[in-house]
Parts: C-alpha cells; sequence; structure tokens
C-alpha cells in the first residue's frame, strides 16, 4: 500500500494498480481525495497519506508518505478521528498559524490492528479502559454498572473501529494470561477455524509410499533430523552419500498437503510464521499437519522436496538435484547428543555424521572469507508451572548448528538458483549513516577504525580486533544492529551478510509461508508448468512486502511475551540490585540484565554511560500493562 499512496503523488495509471488497490482508489475518489487527469489519478492537494504515531499524552504524529514534508504533521487528539498507532490514513492539512504542519485524520485506510486490548481501570467514579500499547485511557461501549461488576484489571479485546466489546481474555495480574495478550497485541490467533482443523486432519497420520508411485522412493538412506531438544515439527532431514560426496537435505512437502488458495492456505498466509514461546507454539499450520504427517518424525514414511547436491574432489558444487521423494528418518537427534558424537563423547549408530561435519567446517571456512560469521546468543527461558520465570540461559551456536546451518544453506542457494521471479530473501548493504555511527560507538571502545568502502572487509578487520580484547559478541551485536534487516521480495538483490549473489527460504516450510511459496513455484518449475507459475505470482511483490512486517511481527509477539515475564519478576524485586551492562544510550539509557537472570531490558533516565559498560542497577518499578521495568543506577564499574 504504501508503494501505491506514493505513486499517486506523481500519477498513477489504473491499469498499474493491484486489484487490492484499486478499492483503496475508490475510497480515495469517493473522499474528494483524488482526482483523475489524462488518465492518470493523482492524490489532491491538500491531502497526506501516512503512517500513524500517538505519544502517551494522546497527540498524533503522522508520518507523512511524502518527501516534502520534512517533519512529522502534529494531529491533535481531537482530530484523530477514532484512528490508531500504526494505521496509515489520509489526513487533511489544516490551515493554522503555528510553524509546524498540522493535520486531522480523515479515514484510516489501513488499520494497524482489527481490534486493541485494554485493561480496566477506576478513575474517580468511572471504569475506563487503558490501552496496553499506548497507556491511553477510552470510554467502553458498556454501561458503568456492568463495568463495575468486572474485577480491576480485567482485560478486554475491543474493535478498532468502534471501541465495542469483543471478548474478555483475562486478567492483567494473572501470570498466565501474558501469552493472550501478547498474541491479541498484534492481533494473533492460536485457534484454528473448524474447517482448516477438519482438512488437516482429513490426511490422516500415515503416508502410504504405494499412493506415491511417481516420487523417488529414498527409504532406504539414513536420513536423520537434528533439532532442539523440545522440538515437535521437524521439517528438514538430512542425509550424506559419503562414496559419492552428495549431502541430501530433504524438507518436509507441505504443498503436497496444502493446496494454493484453500482454507488453511489463507489461514497460513494470514499468520506467515509460526510464533515460539518459551512453553508452546502458536504455529502456521494447524497440528494435525504441523506435528503429524508433514513432520519428519523418525521411523514414519514422510513426502519430502529434496536437494541432491553433488560435490566435486575440490567440495564445489557440481550439482543440485531436486527430487519429489519418500523418505524415512531413522533416527531424531538433538543438537546436544550431534555435539557430543562429534566430540567422541558419544557413539552414533549413523556413521556419517563426523565425514558430513568435516566436509561442512571446510564449507563453511569458505564461504566466510565473503560473508559474515556473526557470534549471537539467542535468549531462552523456562517457566514454573506459574508461568513465572524460572531461569534464563543464552543458546549458542555449536558444532552441531553450523553443520546443519551449512547444509541448510547449500539448499537455500540451489532453491534460488531456480526462479527468476518469485520470493528471494534479500540482505542490502547498511546505510552509509549507519557504518559511521557503529566506528563511532566501537571508538568509544577503543576500536578505532576509518571508514572503508569494502565494507566486508573492514567488518572482518573489526572482529579480529574484538576478538583479541574478548568483546566479540557484544562487538557483534552492534554490528548486526547497524545493518538493514533481511526482506523478502519478488526480484532477487542479493544478501550481504551471508555473502550470497542470489538467496532465498526453502527449507521451512512447515513455520515460514514464504518457503511453501517457493515449494509450489519449484514445482510448477519442474514440471514446466508455466501457466501455474506465473498464476502462483499474481501480488507477490505484495505478499513479500506482507511476509516481511508479518515476520517482524513474529518477532514482537515473541519478545513482548518475554519483556511480560521479566517485568512480573521485577515487580516481585522492587529495590533489589542488579548487574548489567548498556546496550542504548542515546535519548534514555537502556541496559541488559546480565545477572542470575539475564536478558530484561531495564530503562534508566537522567544517566549516561558507555556502551556496552558494566553498570548496577536498582529496580524501581515494573509496569506490566506496558512490559518495562525502570531502574535507577546503584553504581558503575
Amino acid at each position: 500500500m504504501k508503494d501505491f499512496l506514493y505513486s499517486l503523488l506523481n500519477g498513477v495509471f489504473e491499469r498499474e494498480i493491484s486489484n487490492e488497490n484499486k478499492q483503496i482508489l475508490r475510497n480515495l475518489i469517493n473522499l474528494k481525495a483524488v482526482s483523475e487527469h489524462k488518465g492518470k489519478f493523482y492524490l489532491n492537494n491538500g491531502f497526506v497519506c501516512g503512517k500513524l504515531d500517538i505519544s502517551s499524552n494522546g497527540t498524533g504524529y503522522l508520518i507523512a508518505y511524502d518527501e516534502r514534508f520534512k517533519q512529522d504533521l502534529i494531529i491533535e487528539n481531537k482530530n484523530l478521528n477514532n484512528a490508531h498507532f500504526g494505521d496509515i490514513v489520509l489526513a487533511k492539512i489544516l490551515r493554522t498559524k503555528k510553524s509546524r504542519v498540522s493535520a486531522k485524520v480523515v479515514q484510516s485506510l489501513k488499520l494497524a490492528n482489527e481490534t486493541s486490548l485494554v485493561y480496566t481501570k477506576q478513575f474517580g467514579q468511572a471504569v475506563l479502559g487503558v490501552s496496553l500499547k499506548t497507556g491511553l485511557s477510552m470510554a467502553l461501549k458498556a454501561t458503568q454498572k456492568s463495568l463495575k461488576l468486572l474485577p480491576s484489571g480485567t482485560l478486554i479485546k475491543i474493535n478498532n473501529i468502534n471501541n465495542e466489546i469483543i471478548e474478555v481474555i483475562g486478567n492483567i495480574n494473572d501470570p498466565k494470561s501474558d501469552e493472550k495478550i501478547s498474541l491479541a497485541t498484534y492481533n494473533k490467533n492460536d485457534k484454528f477455524s473448524d474447517e482448516c482443523e477438519n482438512e488437516a486432519r482429513a490426511w490422516g497420520d500415515v503416508v502410504d509410499p504405494s499412493m506415491y508411485p511417481d516420487r523417488v522412493d529414498l527409504q532406504d538412506l539414513d536420513f536423520v533430523t537434528i533439532d532442539p531438544v523440545d522440538a515437535k515439527d521437524f521439517d528438514d532431514a538430512i542425509y550424506f552419500d559419503e562414496k559419492n560426496r552428495q549431502i541430501y537435505v530433504a524438507i518436509a512437502d507441505v504443498s503436497e498437503y496444502v493446496s494454493a488458495y484453500n482454507s488453511i492456505d489463507n489461514e497460513a498466509k494470514n499468520r506467515g510464521f509460526s510464533i515460539y514461546f518459551p512453553h508452546k507454539s502458536v504455529p502456521m499450520l494447524p497440528r494435525a499437519l504441523s506435528e503429524n504427517i508433514c513432520s519428519l518424525k523418525p521411523n514414519e514414511p514422510r513426502l519430502a522436496f529434496c536437494f541432491k547436491i553433488s560435490l566435486d574432489e575440490n567440495l564445489n558444487v557440481v550439482k543440485e538435484d531436486l527430487i519429489e521423494a519418500i523418505i524415512l528418518s531413522k533416527r531424531r537427534f538433538n543438537y546436544d547428543e550431534i555435539d557430543e558424537i562429534l566430540k567422541g563423547n558419544q557413539k552414533s549408530e549413523i556413521s556419517w555424521i563426523k565425514p558430513l561435519y568435516d566436509v561442512t567446517k571446510i564449507l563453511r571456512k569458505r564461504r566466510l572469507k565473503t560473508a559474515f560469521d556473526f557470534r549471537t546468543n539467542e535468549l531462552r527461558m523456562s517457566l514454573d508451572d506459574d508461568e513465572m520465570i524460572k531461569a534464563t540461559r543464552f543458546e549458542t551456536d555449536t558444532n552441531s548448528h553450523q553443520l546443519v546451518e551449512d547444509c541448510m544453506l547449500l539448499a537455500n542457494v540451489a532453491a534460488a538458483k531456480r526462479i527468476r521471479k518469485g520470493i528471494f530473501r534479500n540482505h542490502t548493504p547498511p546505510d552509509l549513516k549507519k557504518i559511521y555511527n557503529l566506528l563511532d560507538d566501537l571508538a568509544m571502545l577503543g576500536l578505532e577504525y576509518v571508514y572503508e568502502s569494502d565494507l566486508a572487509n573492514l567488518i572482518r578487520k573489526i572482529q579480529i580486533k574484538a576478538d583479541e580484547i574478548g568483546i566479540r559478541e557484544e562487538v557483534d551485536k552492534l554490528i548486526i544492529k547497524a545493518q538493514k534487516k533481511a526482506e523478502y521480495a519478488s526480484e532477487n538483490l542479493g544478501h550481504f551478510g551471508l555473502g550470497f549473489d542470489r538467496y532465498t527460504h526453502f527449507t521451512s516450510p512447515i513455520r515460514r509461508y514464504s518457503d511453501l511459496i517457493l515449494h509450489r513455484l519449484l514445482k510448477a518449475n519442474l514440471k514446466k508448468d508455466e501457466k501455474f507459475y506465473n498464476y502462483l505470482l499474481l501480488n507477490i511483490s505484495n505478499t513479500c512486502v506482507s511476509l516481511s512486517e508479518l515476520e517482524r511481527e513474529a518477532d514482537k509477539v515473541a519478545y513482548d511475551f518475554m519483556d511480560r515475564k521479566f517485568a512480573r519478576w521485577a515487580s516481585k524485586n522492587i529495590g533489589k540490585i542488579v548487574k548489567c551492562y548498556v546496550v542504548e544510550n542515546q535519548n534514555i539509557l537502556i541496559a541488559k540484565l546480565d545477572d542470575e537472570l539475564k536478558g530484561a531490558r531495564i530503562f534508566v533516565a537522567n544517566y549516561y554511560a558507555p556502551l556496552l559498560s558494566e553498570i548496577y542497577i536498582q529496580i524501581i518499578q515494573a509496569d506490566i500493562a506496558t512490559a518495562k521495568i525502570f531502574g535507577k543506577v546503584y553504581k558503575d564499574v
């Protein structure tokens, strides 16, 4: 939508407008905000489109989709016209004597969320709803008598169009409501319709190989899965033929069960990604598929879409065969087990694991000459029976992770070579301004470097020095922060971070809709079905934009959940002094908890400290509604 609204500034022909945007165009014409001239449609003078931000005092700020507006436009609360934070809106410019441009919302063109989550709170004699996202209070469409019967802190989902109550989902004081809060805050759903569930269960629990005579039978090969210990959906399996130097990467063939545009597919497209909480997952597909018939369970025949990647004696890729297959996973490993096997501490009935690791170790070393090796730690949280924090830990990449990763990368690159247009995973080089900011931050840590046009070489130099002085992980976090986010797009732009000219996502169709789309495109390509291939490409650019947004939202839901758990822990530890390190020092200082518990963000006002410096903070407040912890510096080190 953003690109379409931008195009109205310079005029756009109707034939260039997608069907989805044509509905918006008709709406804008009815609002007299758009006119036609010589076959092109233009946004009329006095109107502006953009994304709405709302401050804690209720004032709106419009981030205009018009480069002529260098500053955000101010929208007073009375002129918001029931628009919400994050909505894409049409606004009309107001004539005022103020130096800063003001406007009023005419209509929300696209809601950031169809619903909002509020909790009840008494203000004097009235019970109002307080938004968890903005902290703003609002009148609810219910009688005061009925609202006063509810316990204080009752969580209510409301319709963003008319503020009507849709559902009561729990109480903000109950830790077991956190999952519902995080999902509802980002308009996510953990339930599937009966139609989806019935459709999924109709496939049954067992794959009968005799029903698929045209598939290549690879059941005799010793495929294995390697996943986290608590994984329930197994979407990739690997096998290594040592004699012929062939790596097989078999991926769950979800597209065999989920057809384009059926009810499950529509739901999966809306979800985009599975969401992972510490105690459970919210899958993209019904569990009858994701954890059953699609999942590559051990000793169960399963349909797979498989790359057979052949290497020469110098371990160069010489051939990449794509196969619709049937496999039989011989063993389900977790990462810890594979690490023990690679160390020689545990024997394995699968003989090819160590030889494959030796191969991938060489491939990885070669790949990292043009790519980056970031040492990132992923925060893991465990909960007790009351869903309060029991412990946290950081999970680091080990040899087993690297083995699997390099096999998956081979398959993803092989898949990208097979499509001319479709769905790519792009990562473009960082902006110059961010690189200079990064160099300034590094200088504060004693790492003095000057800008080089060869960014890859510059970053490797920084990492080598960071290794020498023992701050590699912290420096890697700063480097990642300076880079652009990887995104989906219908055209290939390469992947800067991985050092690939072409890259896509092929290996996780159970949990990523992007991979499911790609599987369909690859099957159409295999069958030389140009008509179906082009059919699948309808509105693909918009789908890619949507998936990039959905990916960020899925991450936000998971982070929001953990932030709430940290806030509940902090609320029971007011006054406690904890060890932290500084991760942000612009505007307000943000420190990360690095004590017995790790990973919580703590906000500190009116204080400055260098990035990554160690400080001790006293917890002074925890706001469970906004999932924020506030503290003051007790001492720095």
